[in-house]
């Protein structure tokens, strides 16, 4: 099963950029999709970002536009790039894959973002 680890989270002042990146620590044996999700303190988790085997993106409402996700070449580790960070951004932010045979998924640890004003 495939240990995800997240990196890149941290404080940030609005308006801002920072750079998420997930990788599996183990190898991956299927074709599967990722995804980012994020949880704030109080609220519920939340859809942030997906991009699947054949590289296709989408994004939540709140971040499209600002955020990015993509793959490196060899779609080792996804990225998430996110612009023009929001005070409503902070949260901790996991990546989540999944098998798309659904035999299998995995949750990283997360890393947190916290965004001031």
């Amino acid at each position: 099963q495939a240990q995800l680890v997240e990196a890149g989270g941290g404080p940030v002042q609005a308006g801002g950029a920072l750079s998420l990146s997930c990788t599996s620590s183990t190898y991956i044996s299927c074709i599967y999709d990722m995804s980012w999700y994020r949880q704030a303190p109080g609220k519920e988790h939340e859809f942030v970002s997906l991009i699947d085997s054949k590289g296709r993106t989408s994004y939540a409402d709140s971040v499209k536009d600002r955020f990015t996700i993509y793959h490196d070449n060899a779609q080792t580790r996804v990225y998430l790039q996110m612009n023009n960070l929001e005070t409503e951004d902070t949260a901790m932010y996991s990546c989540h894959l999944s098998c798309t045979d659904g035999a299998s998924e995995a949750w990283g640890q997360g890393t947190q973002v916290t965004v001031s004003s």
